[in-house]
């Protein structure tokens, strides 16, 4: 007797369902028998605990007996979570897109029992509206049609797989100029809202990889309009309602042009990657804003997204009581009760209203003004703050998906170690040290391999190539903070295992295993997602490799991945911002080497000003003595002058002279800037 199967998982996506009157399983083997034993269609429906449209959908049709009752009659019904299994939604969401739809979530995709797709949407509202037929309708036209028209169902079957193969077949070339690196960042900054920041229109998305891209071209050709348009999109992103001005931390993105309506969901990657963006750019500004911003988010994060064991939980949804952004958003009036006389001035800097700014409430704001005030008035709308954040925390809190994901720690880990060592920080470096600790050793599995997820004790999934990239990065970056060797050392066998694992012959690394089961295609990209692809970020892990160890395999690696995707500069830009990127650390890496005793004054008062210099390609070590390097390193054999704490700055084959004072290392540092 069929019945819903979700009771047994761990995602607390899968979770929210476990309820409904739909005979949901897992992705697996019984699903796929049970369909080909009653030949019927599968329903393969794809979402994520803090998608909106996703609970939307839930409530109107997975929860109504009647819909239920049809699509248990008529479909197998298989459930995913796209945070557990982004295997499986790459490659559906690419179906999608082939069938000239736009992607999203919740993904609903309908495939013949051998998994594979004819037809799908996104939402399907529960009766035609919107444009969109009803769902109940798309079930009942679905399944007649894969019963009473075989031939046509094979035809969409056939040409999607044709279109599927196309995913690991990349359009290579020559490799990334310094040239086209410049030409694309000329592209992006004209698409840049001069007012407000981000690429214009509506949504907004923080797209923290291509604001960098935008910074690096700043750094490299001294063009001040790159430069305005990352502090422009920084300052409005920080002082936006997408920002929580109580607690801290980032929205996924806002719906208007404004950086004001987020879509109130808050997830680790994007805090993350505004964390490490935020910082590489106060390096240079010595923004307050930006320090502002990563402290308050790295407390949001230590206060609310570390699971007990250590690891960092996923997201918070962006709805409470079944309303969106219920949790966040004011009246006048309460803000009135509980600030009494002091409500004035702190209504007029948030941007308080009686008929308040989104659905007739209040999203706290400083958009009138990015500038910050004087020190007395900050001080006390820090207090208002507090005060209104110790109310909020009375209210019922959004739920939280508390996975762990071995990907997404990897760049948060990433991200926390640079800027604990920016900003002097060490108790982040240690969060971040604790976070890699959990992640190497509960979501491990034999053989150096991850697993992708993790919750309630149980580690699962198979991981992707973004998991060991990513974890790699993080194990680089906490090399670099503390120096110690064993970070370096997994760094490479985590290389080994992308190597042998996940490497095409044809080029670069697929972004499932060999050994991942029952996936209908391999699909290679080098395309940033919500994420930083693998393949960009892993140029990036190959380079540090390279230059750390001396091997020349890793640069080959490297150079490869470069060919295989460098053709695709020319279709679309866009989202190759993290291979554009690691591609210029690869080509014209800046290699720091410090000698001197770690806890000297003399080495500290160096290492302050290496971190207060914002340097996207850096690659710094530091030694205690004479100790070696790798033969082919530029600084090979260099020593400390007069027994003090020195620097050695390098690009390509040739290091400067030492510099043993940080006046000079200032002077020296400004001058590595290769100004077109």
């Amino acid at each position: 007797m069929s019945e819903n199967l979700l009771r047994h998982e761990t995602s607390p996506y899968l979770i929210q369902h476990r309820e409904n009157p739909v005979h949901w399983m897992p992705w697996g083997e019984a699903a796929f028998e049970r369909a080909r034993t009653e030949n019927k269609p599968i329903l393969l429906s794809i979402g994520y605990a803090a998608c909106h449209w996703c609970h939307v959908m839930a409530h109107e049709s997975f929860e109504d007996a009647t819909t239920a009752a049809l699509l248990n009659d008529l479909m197998v019904n298989i459930k995913v979570d796209r945070e557990e299994r982004p295997d499986v939604d790459t490659i559906y969401q690419s179906a999608l897109a082939m069938l000239g739809e736009h992607g999203g979530w919740p993904l609903t995709m309908f495939l013949t029992p051998d998994r594979e797709p004819f037809w799908g949407g996104t939402y399907f509202p529960p009766t035609a509206r919107y444009g969109r037929p009803g769902f109940a309708d798309v079930v009942r036209a679905v399944a007649e049609s894969y019963r009473a028209e075989p031939d046509r169902v094979q035809q969409n079957v056939a040409a999607l797989r044709d279109g599927l193969a196309q995913l690991s077949r990349p359009l290579g070339g020559d490799g990334i100029t310094t040239a086209s690196t410049d030409q694309v960042a000329e592209r992006l900054a004209a698409e840049v809202d001069t007012f407000r920041g981000g690429i214009k229109g509506a949504p907004k998305f923080p797209q923290p990889g291509i604001f960098e891209q935008l910074w690096r071209a700043w750094r490299r050709t001294g063009n001040e309009t790159f430069k305005s348009a990352v502090l422009t999109t920084l300052d409005n992103i920080c002082q936006g309602g997408i920002y929580d001005h109580l607690g801290g931390g980032f929205a996924r993105y806002s719906v208007d042009e404004m950086w004001l309506a987020p879509h109130f969901e808050k997830m680790l990657y994007d805090n993350a990657e505004l964390i490490a963006l935020l910082t590489l750019v106060w390096q240079e500004t010595k923004s307050p804003l930006y320090a502002e911003r990563v402290a308050q988010t790295v407390e949001w994060l230590t206060r609310e997204m570390i699971t007990p064991e250590g690891g960092f939980a996923s997201s918070l949804d962006a709805d409470s009581e079944g309303e969106e952004g219920k949790f966040y958003v004011w009246d006048e009036a309460e803000i009135e009760q509980i600030l009494g006389p002091d409500s004035s001035t702190f209504k007029q800097v948030y941007g308080v209203s009686a008929d308040g700014n989104w659905e007739g409430r209040n999203i706290l704001n400083r958009l009138r003004s990015v500038e910050f005030l004087d020190a007395d008035t900050e001080t006390a709308l820090r207090t208002d703050r507090a005060r209104l954040l110790e109310i909020r925390a009375l209210r019922i809190r959004p739920g939280k998906d508390d996975k762990v994901l071995a990907d997404w720690n990897g760049l948060m880990i990433a991200g926390l170690a640079f800027a604990g060592q920016t900003f002097g920080r060490h108790e982040w470096t240690a969060v971040a040290r604790r976070a890699y600790t959990f992640v190497k050793s509960e979501m491990a599995a034999e053989e150096n391999r991850l697993h992708h997820s993790w919750r309630d004790g149980q580690a699962r999934h198979p991981a992707t190539l973004d998991d060991y990239a990513n974890m790699s990065r993080a194990a680089l970056a906490l090399h670099e903070a503390t120096q110690e060797i064993a970070f370096l050392a997994d760094a490479e066998t985590w290389a080994a295992v992308i190597e042998e694992e996940f490497g095409d012959p044809d080029g670069a690394y697929f972004f499932t295993a060999k050994d991942t089961p029952f996936l209908i295609q391999r699909t290679k990209t080098a395309n940033d997602s919500a994420i930083p692809s693998g393949n960009g970020t892993l140029v990036g892990v190959l380079a540090r490799l390279h230059h750390l160890t001396g091997k020349d395999e890793y640069r080959a690696r490297a150079d490869e991945i470069v060919r295989t995707f460098s053709g695709e500069i020319a279709r679309n830009f866009f989202p190759l911002a993290t291979l554009i990127n690691n591609n210029e650390l690869l080509e014209a890496p800046l290699q720091i080497v410090l000698i001197g005793e770690a806890d000297a004054a003399d080495t500290q008062a160096l290492l302050g000003v290496i971190h207060q210099t914002s340097l996207p390609n850096r690659l710094l070590t530091v030694l205690p003595g004479p100790e070696p390097l790798p033969a082919a390193h530029p600084a090979a054999g260099k020593t400390m002058i007069d027994g003090g704490a020195t620097v050695y700055i390098c690009r390509g084959p040739v290091c400067g002279p030492p510099v043993d004072t940080a006046a000079d290392l200032a002077d020296a540092l400004e001058n590595t800037w290769d100004k077109n």
